[in-house]
């Protein structure tokens, strides 16, 4: 900051040393006390702050753009548990036509790990595809992904095919060692991953309709053994404790005993779409991973959209996602304005001693 001192009686008492050194002193406490009044109301008028979250691992992503609105440890890898189903759903959905109708045999079922969730499927019944798609998206049922990968040409082809879909589409975290998410030793993904996959994901219709499927029958055709499947995602149907997210869309949630509770969450509002990520909370809570996501919608659609990159005259190219800087949240965030407001108050009370010295020592000199 450059001061300019235009007043003649002003620079003649600067030239006197005391007096001089005396109204330095008071400049600089009166500046920074300008700036600790300043400070807050700036950061008021600006983005809100971004959470403080327990997760291990989070980012909040608008999905229009792809740009990275805010994250924390967004490339760390973690198990993903069942919002690796996601990753299935794209590479396996184009594959198999939805009206198909399987009849489920003891060889579709005998790779399903012990302790998996699942939506039902029995051994000699029939079931569309568009059926074993629900179980996978509401019940996350486990054999029925199995089925769908024998249907897709065995588990060893959709699992090449589903690192290869992650390969093409940026997600390097991700290494896939199961269809369904189950705990496997050397199988993980990351927050930024798993938003790149349901992005991916969005621009597949049937993707789009089965993750935001609240309520289905299954199977669909109905009989004697047929019943209601609800979707296990909290924050979508609102059910033990959480309310229902307004505008949510979507996606899938998780849990394993390594991975603990996932969730990636999407919501749109007046045609906007923001994309959540949230993995491991360390709330201890069951609940935790949709209330902070909850938390991180919220901030999504509290900030201003970014602007997507304009094309340039010449040859049509893809659009690359938008460059907004991503705000990065440390593991423990510090709470720089309150450490900064406490070391200006500091040098202000250093400050005033030294004014009121320099003054009684003026009084005593002139007596």
């Amino acid at each position: 900051m450059v001061i300019f001192i235009r007043s003649r009686p002003l620079l003649r008492a600067l030239r006197r040393p005391a007096a001089g050194r005396a109204l330095v002193t008071s400049g600089v406490c009166a500046a920074l006390v300008a700036g600790a009044a300043v400070g807050p109301a700036q950061a008021a008028s600006g983005p809100p702050a971004v959470p403080s979250l327990s997760a291990l691992s989070w980012e909040v992503m608008d999905a229009r753009t792809g740009t990275v609105l805010a994250a924390r440890a967004p490339h760390r890898r973690l198990p993903p548990a069942s919002t690796l189903k996601t990753l299935f759903a794209v590479t396996v959905l184009p594959h198999l036509r939805q009206d198909t109708v399987h009849r489920a045999s003891s060889a579709d079922l005998a790779e399903v790990a012990e302790g998996s969730s699942e939506v039902g499927v029995a051994e000699g019944h029939r079931y569309t595809v568009a059926d074993l798609w629900r179980g996978v998206f509401l019940s996350s049922g486990n054999d029925a992904v199995h089925t769908l990968a024998r249907l897709n040409g065995g588990l060893s082809r959709t699992l090449a095919q589903m690192q290869a879909t992650a390969r093409r589409i940026g997600a390097r975290d991700t290494q896939v060692r199961s269809p369904d998410g189950f705990d496997t030793p050397g199988q993980y993904s990351s927050a930024h991953d798993l938003a790149l996959v349901a992005r991916e994901g969005f621009k597949n219709p049937d993707f789009r309709r089965y993750m935001g499927t609240k309520w289905a029958r299954f199977p669909a055709a109905g009989g004697p053994d047929a019943y209601e499947i609800q979707n296990t995602n909290r924050l979508l149907v609102g059910s033990h404790g959480v309310e229902p997210y307004p505008g949510l869309i979507g996606v899938k949630n998780g849990y394993t005993t390594q991975a603990g509770t996932t969730l990636v969450s999407a919501a749109t509002h007046a045609g906007r779409t923001i994309l959540v990520t949230v993995m491991n909370p360390q709330d201890g809570d069951f609940n935790a991973v949709y209330e902070e996501s909850r938390t991180l919608l919220d901030w999504g659609f509290a900030t201003p959209a970014p602007q997507p990159p304009k094309q340039q005259a010449g040859p049509l190219r893809a659009a690359a996602p938008a460059t907004a800087p991503t705000r990065q949240v440390p593991e423990e965030a510090p709470g720089l304005p309150r450490h900064l407001g406490a070391a200006a108050a500091l040098l202000v009370l250093t400050c005033v001693p030294l004014i009121l010295r320099r003054r009684l020592r003026a009084r005593r000199t002139r007596s």
